[in-house]
């Protein structure tokens, strides 16, 4: 434009300038279209620092993430619950087609495929189950002695429960499975690469999961301790490194004999390469993060997090042998992970006597810094300077900072869901830059990075206005933006709406606010339950942002994909009453087929049908005829059970009315 101003010797130069200019608009409007459709998440939490920022969101923003135009646009029916992270490849070929793919696991041992954004494709493109012949997925109660036999940290199947990754390069997806031999009852664990294109393993697919290490701890045989595959318990995400998949353990309800465990295994020959033990001499120790994964930094060092357990030996608190309640620096040497240095907070040895395990969240790194953070079940998050990390000493003088999480509760201040950080420039084009936490029975953190002083203001800290119910575990973060633009940060929060989901199953609630200021809220999923309702709370497992959609989990039996509202028509709610005339639902209660009869007082964009169980999970979805005019549509019902449903009627996107129907 400034050329076609400055140079302007001829009417024709000018429409030629101007047509530049246009042309200029609409390949930047294209290109930042583009930006935005071609967001990979291909890991826990985004990256291999686990920030849990997506900074190539586009479409969502502080502006537009609004009860009037964001909601839930549709379900994924799954056949068991999702611990696992869903995980999204963009523009991925399948069958011909180019589409955003978004990948689903549940603890049946089922791997889904789905269309990421087309709300009418309701079969998957693939989907694969990894249990044997032969065999069957445990469950907990497989779990016999974990929590004196009354073991509820899952209420059923335990197939696959660790997010799996992604390598985008071979196109192939790495995930655990969990089975017992039916006729022997011997427990087994896999490793699987699988092609994201088609569901089907590829070579030297599935790898059966064993390892040992020479050790005096639990459960040694001869001085040699053994990976068990009934008690080690796979939670934390995968991480893939340099070719190779690196896979964790923990334990069920510190059910022992068990220890912390990080595997590696070479990515094409699926060969383990890397074994490591973080108590080969003593016991527990294990690495479970809330489901984190292990985090790498720019050296390529992989840090966790490990829990109650052995510190130390023969009395040594900081010999390297043994550590339990501690954050571990490591790198491959040989067949092992060499323990390259550690940090043990000074009072280990109170966590390990009132069960307040350091590593009961993973681990954060700051961007360009050596920061990392991590905390405990006391309310802490320590932040530790990885290249001086001091191991163990009685004053904690490594501790650079502490930073105390919800001082004000007295009972439990577990943080389980990782810090989560965010960068964007403001006024005078200063860059501000924060940590966001959110702990138990708590409202959420927010603490100031000051990055001339590497260190946190405190001082300058602030907590948001929603205060969580009483119990476990808080809430699981995750923040998308346009890179550091002003305006465009939103913080997604998924939470129990009620109660304690530690040991039951609780409604959940979808949230976001504004990142500059998590005192402003944009959005709650239960101010509309009827429209937007989450169904059952997946404990630990985040929101996942990804091309203008946000995937929440569940444990109803289904993903769910928000998004912002078909906005070629935002109905109001005097639309809402006059648009619907008539409606009929017939007979109810119906033994087989109800029919569903219904008069527009003129077109819409789009009408729609969505039927929940009493658990509030989407059985049915259908399109309905749109157009003006009265419409007879009819539903078979046969192949639901007995009991009560809910039918959801959307038109444009927004919520019309709701009518309970009666299966005999």
């Amino acid at each position: 434009f400034i050329i076609c101003i400055k140079n302007i010797k001829s009417f024709k130069f000018s429409i030629c300038s101007m047509r530049l200019f246009l042309f200029s608009l609409l390949a930047v409007s294209f290109f930042a279209s583009a930006i935005a459709q071609n967001k990979t998440v291909f890991t826990q939490r985004y990256d291999n620092r686990r920030s849990s920022w997506n900074d190539q969101e586009t479409i969502l923003t502080a502006s537009n993430v609004t009860p009037k135009k964001f909601g839930l646009l549709f379900t994924r029916p799954v056949d068991d619950q999702i611990y696992a992270q869903p995980l999204v490849v963009a523009n991925l070929n399948i069958n011909g087609a180019t589409r955003n793919v978004v990948f689903v696991a549940t603890v049946n041992n089922t791997l889904y495929a789905f269309n990421a954004t087309d709300s009418s494709a309701m079969t998957p493109l693939w989907k694969a189950n990894f249990t044997p012949s032969g065999s069957r997925v445990i469950k907990n109660t497989d779990m016999t002695g974990a929590c004196g036999g009354n073991y509820r940290d899952f209420s059923g199947n335990m197939g696959i429960v660790g997010t799996p990754v992604i390598d985008t390069v071979a196109g192939t997806l790495f995930v655990v499975s969990r089975d017992i031999i039916t006729a022997t009852s011997k427990f087994e664990q896999y490793l699987h690469a699988i092609d994201i294109k088609t569901g089907k393993e590829k070579a030297n697919s599935p790898a059966l999961l064993t390892a040992s290490v020479a050790g005096t701890g639990d459960g040694n045989v001869s001085g040699v301790v053994n990976f068990d595959p009934q008690k080690q318990n796979q939670r934390p995400g995968l991480l893939l490194l340099n070719g190779v998949v690196y896979v964790a353990w923990a334990s069920h309800c510190d059910w022992g004999p068990y220890h912390g465990w990080v595997i590696g295994y070479d990515g094409i020959t699926l060969q383990r390469k890397y074994t490591y033990n973080d108590t080969p001499d003593g016991y527990n120790g294990g690495i479970w993060m809330s489901g984190a994964g292990p985090v790498v930094d720019d050296d390529g060092y992989i840090y966790v997090t490990t829990g109650n357990g052995s510190v130390g030996k023969n009395g040594a608190a900081g010999d390297p042998r043994n550590r339990g309640e501690s954050l571990l620096k490591l790198k491959p040497s040989g067949s092992t992970l060499a323990l390259i240095n550690f940090f043990t907070p000074r009072n280990y040895a109170y966590l390990e006597q009132n069960d307040l395990d350091y590593g009961v969240d993973g681990c954060l790194l700051i961007p360009n810094t050596s920061l990392s953070l991590s905390g405990s079940k006391e309310g802490k998050l320590y932040v530790v300077d990885t290249k001086k990390m001091g191991g163990y000493t009685p004053l904690d003088d490594s501790v650079k900072q502490v930073l105390y999480v919800n001082t004000q509760n007295i009972g439990d201040k577990h943080i389980h869901g990782t810090p989560v950080y965010y960068r964007y420039t403001g006024v005078g084009q200063v860059d501000s830059e924060y940590v966001y936490v959110w702990a138990e029975s708590d409202s959420m953190s927010q603490f100031v990075f000051n990055r001339q002083q590497n260190q946190f203001d405190i001082a300058r800290s602030f907590k948001g206005k929603i205060k969580l119910d009483y119990g476990m575990p808080g809430a699981m973060l995750t923040i998308s933006s346009a890179g550091k633009t002003s305006g465009t940060g939103v913080i997604w929060a998924a939470h129990a709406f009620t109660g304690d989901a530690n040991q039951s199953l609780r409604p959940g609630v979808l949230e976001a606010f504004d990142a500059r200021d998590v005192r402003k809220v944009l959005y709650r999923s239960s101010d509309l339950p009827n429209r937007d309702g989450v169904g059952l709370f997946a404990k630990f497992n985040h929101p996942v942002v990804a091309n203008g959609k946000v995937y929440v989990p569940t444990f109803s039996n289904q993903l769910n994909v928000y998004g912002l509202l078909p906005s070629s028509r935002l109905l109001g709610t005097d639309d809402l009453n006059s648009l619907l005339e008539k409606l009929v639902i017939y007979p109810n209660p119906t033994s087989s087929i109800a029919t569903i009869e219904y008069t527009l007082q003129e077109s819409v964009q789009s009408f729609s049908l969505r039927i929940t169980d009493m658990l509030g999970r989407s059985i049915v979805e259908k399109k309905l005829d749109n157009s003006a005019g009265t419409h007879r549509e009819s539903i078979l019902l046969s192949n639901l059970g007995k009991g009560i449903y809910t039918l959801f009627f959307y038109a444009d996107g927004r919520l019309m009315k709701s009518e309970k129907l009666e299966k005999l």
